[in-house]
Order: C-alpha cells, then sequence, then structure tokens
C-alpha cells in the first residue's frame, strides 16, 4: 500500500506530461492550452482562511490594508512565476528538488513545517465548508466539521474525470465566488475614493500591533507556501520536450501568463471581501467580520439598509461553501507532491488525504467542543493559522529562490538578477516583520 519512491520519480506521475501542447499554433490557441494550472494556483489564495482575513481587516481597519492584498498578490505572482519555471525547467518539483539538495534531517525539518502549513490551510477549509453548511442546512456546526472529512471522496471522484475536467470545475467554482461579491459590493455602495487609497501603503500597518498581525494574516493567506510546492507540480502536466529551449521558454512564457491572469482574479476577489467587510462593519455597532456575522447582516435591513436580502445571505453561504470545496482540491494534491516529494512515500490517494485531514478535523472538533460550537471562537483559530502560514512561508520562498537562481540547475533560464533579488527582499522583510509580531505578541517589544 506505502511504497518508497526512489529514483527518478515523476511529480504527480499520473497527470505529468499528461496533456499535449499544439505545435506552432497561434498566440490565443497556445494559452488556452495552458490555461488551467493556473487556476488551481489562485484557489489557494482566495480560501476560506482569506475570507475571514481580509473581512476582518475591512472591518476593522476599513481599507488601509488593502494596500497588504495588492504587495501580497504582487509577490504571489513573482514567486508563482518562478515556481513554475522550476518545474518546466527541471522536470521536478520544489519538494524533490529541496529533498536532493539538503541532508536528510534539513529535509524532514521542511517536510514537518511544510506539513503543518497544509494542516493550517485544511483548517481554514475544514471551518469555511463547516460553517457554510451550517448557515445553508442549519445543520450543527460540529456536525458539519465531522462531514468535511468525508471531502476525499470527491477528489478521488473527479480525479477519474482527468485533469483538464479538474480545472474546469474549479473555475467554474471560482467565477461563482467572483461574480457573487461583485454582486454584493456593488450594492454596498463603498467610498471609491478611500478604496483607491486604501492601495497606498501606510505607516501604521507596522506600528500598530493588532493591525500588523492581522497583515501578516493576510500575507499568509494570500502567498501560501504549499502553493509554491503545488505550482512547480501542475506546471508540468502539459507535455513539453525539453530538448529544444524554444519549447521550455515558450511553456514558461504561457505558464506565467496563465498564473499571472488567475491570481489577477485573486486580488480581485481578495480585494472584494475587504472592501464589503469594510462597508458593512467598519465603524458599527456589530462584532467584526465573521462569516456568521456577515450572512446575518447580508438580510438585515438594520445593517447593510436597502439591500438586506435572504438571497444575499444565501449566495455568500454558497460562495463560501465553494471556496472550501475547491480548496479541498489543491489541498490534497500538495500533500501528495509533498509527502512523495520529500521523504519519499507514496501511498494511495484516499489514504494520503484522510490522514491529512483528520490531523486537521481533530484540533478544529477540540476547539468546537471545548467551545460549545461558538463560530465567533472557532473562527480565531481560523486567523490564527493563517499567521502561521506566514511564519512558514520563508521555509519555501528561500529555497524557491536559490534553485531558480542557481545556473547549473537552470542554465539559461536562472533568475533574472532583480527577480532574484525582489524575491530576497520580500522573503527577508518578512522574516523581520514575524520576528516583531513574535516578539511584541510575547511583550519582548512594544
Amino acid at each position: 500500500m506505502i511504497q518508497s519512491t526512489e529514483g527518478e520519480n515523476k511529480s504527480l506521475d499520473e497527470i505529468n506530461g499528461s496533456i499535449k501542447v499544439p505545435v506552432n499554433a497561434g498566440f490565443w490557441k497556445t494559452l488556452a492550452t495552458y490555461t488551467g494550472p493556473g487556476i488551481l494556483i489562485a484557489v489557494g489564495y482566495m480560501d476560506p482562511g482569506n475570507w475571514i482575513t481580509s473581512i476582518a481587516g475591512g472591518a476593522q481597519f476599513k481599507y488601509v490594508l488593502l494596500s497588504v492584498i495588492l504587495i501580497s498578490s504582487l509577490i504571489a505572482m513573482l514567486l508563482q512565476a518562478m515556481a513554475a519555471k522550476l518545474g518546466i525547467v527541471t522536470g521536478k518539483d520544489l519538494a524533490q528538488i529541496t529533498r536532493e539538495r539538503t541532508t536528510k534531517f534539513t529535509g524532514w525539518i521542511l517536510f514537518i513545517i511544510t506539513e503543518l502549513a497544509i494542516m493550517a490551510t485544511d483548517v481554514a477549509e475544514i471551518i469555511g465548508s463547516a460553517i457554510a453548511i451550517e448557515l445553508i442546512f442549519k445543520i450543527p456546526l460540529i456536525v458539519g466539521i465531522m462531514i468535511t472529512a468525508c471531502d476525499v471522496l470527491l477528489l478521488l471522484l473527479l480525479m477519474k474525470l482527468g485533469f483538464r475536467k479538474i480545472e474546469a470545475i474549479v473555475a467554474t467554482l471560482v467565477l461563482v465566488i467572483l461574480l457573487v461579491f461583485a454582486y454584493e459590493v456593488a450594492l454596498s455602495n463603498p467610498d471609491f475614493r478611500q478604496v483607491i487609497m486604501g492601495y497606498i501603503p501606510h505607516s501604521d500597518i507596522i506600528t500598530n500591533q493588532p493591525m500588523l498581525y492581522l497583515s501578516l494574516g493576510i500575507v499568509g493567506a494570500t502567498v501560501m507556501p504549499h502553493d509554491l510546492y503545488l505550482g512547480s507540480s501542475i506546471s508540468q502536466t502539459r507535455a513539453v520536450n525539453r530538448e529544444k529551449p524554444e519549447n521550455v521558454h515558450r511553456a514558461i512564457r504561457f505558464s506565467t501568463i496563465d498564473s499571472n491572469i488567475q491570481l489577477t482574479i485573486a486580488f480581485v476577489v481578495n480585494s472584494l471581501l475587504l472592501i464589503l467587510g469594510a462597508a458593512l462593519f467598519y465603524g458599527k455597532n456589530t462584532t467584526f467580520g465573521r462569516f456568521v456575522d456577515l450572512f446575518n447582516s447580508l438580510s438585515n435591513p438594520a445593517i447593510v439598509g436597502a439591500i438586506a436580502s435572504p438571497v444575499l445571505s444565501m449566495l455568500f453561504a454558497i460562495a463560501l461553501l465553494s471556496s472550501g470545496q475547491s480548496s479541498t482540491i489543491t489541498g490534497t494534491l500538495s500533500g501528495q507532491i509533498i509527502m512523495e516529494g520529500f521523504i519519499r512515500l507514496r501511498m494511495p490517494l484516499w489514504l494520503q488525504r484522510l490522514i491529512t485531514r483528520l490531523l486537521a478535523v481533530t484540533p478544529v472538533l477540540i476547539f468546537a467542543f471545548y467551545y460549545h460550537g461558538n463560530e465567533a471562537k472557532i473562527e480565531n483559530l481560523l486567523t490564527f493559522s493563517q499567521v502561521f502560514l506566514s511564519i512558514a512561508l520563508p521555509f519555501a520562498v528561500i529555497p524557491l529562490v536559490i534553485f531558480t537562481s542557481d545556473e547549473k540547475l537552470m542554465g539559461q533560464f536562472k533568475n533574472h538578477a532583480w527577480v532574484k533579488w525582489s524575491a530576497w527582499f520580500a522573503a527577508i522583510v518578512l522574516i523581520i516583520l514575524n520576528i516583531y509580531l513574535i516578539a511584541s505578541t510575547m511583550g519582548i517589544v512594544k
């Protein structure tokens, strides 16, 4: 059942190189063929973890943290382009290369950190999906949490349909999310002048500890560590003849375009979430933007005025469930990549998914029982999980920058100087902010 994967095993072997690309085709036909992996990557940037941090950011600090979403999205585009390039050029994913180029001990440490990051991502998906189930079907939250443990069956079914169909299904779910929030933001009538000003960074983000904590949660929710491993792997689903440099260059180019388009959609969704949280909650005598708060507010005329409607509330819950379930697909694939790449163990997808999911469900259930199903208390765990992702991020970014800047490994496709130093700058700033956040939380600095 479980076996070693020694040797030159391909990343996600069952789908690696499974999609043929046209030869000498035009720009749009070629782009259509390469479009798909980017949407799976983008899903990780708009999962329920993003929702709670973005909504909370708008509810507490109005539009100030829009600049954090913008900067995080630009960093994500840079890093995901590097991850895709690594996979296309080397034919290996980030986990495989990291394991090959580090000691066994270091490889295990990075594996543990990355697995914890996937668990943190799972926590967000579980809480978001469980709350959506509660809101739509009136099922108790604790029961909804246990139901989410069964979503392993969803991915197993989808994998039998083929990778292109998975991409299409996820794209449909993302479209639902985008349309729902575009509609609801339009109805909330935000101050667009203040929205635009919100994209300009403000010094308070660094000096205000609660704002910094939530900002790092947004960064952790937006720039997902496991997505870098996923991007380096699923960029190889397109068949590329690496013997010809022009083919590799074309694959990198179109994979990057696909990634940037989809991450732009994720940026828009995250911005809409924060704007909606600000428009509905900021400065009002309500608990700040939790999932249930937003659901109830959308049908409460006393809070949102004439736009209040049960239909809007239900649309929100449907979008939340779509987000949780689409994110589950990328989490499962990432778990497989990391397990096979770092510790060279292969197990059936259902078993790997079940183990990962149960590990994530357990702490959520403990919180749920301890707080008697109190959604607000449980969603605090979700925000903390996103901050942990921010802390784990450098452990994926640093190897990625090192490998993609290595001329012996990448040849003519190594990072340009501006790419390398931009990525190093982002990693160093993130590390410094995390150290400052931890020290502030512990009372070492004020």
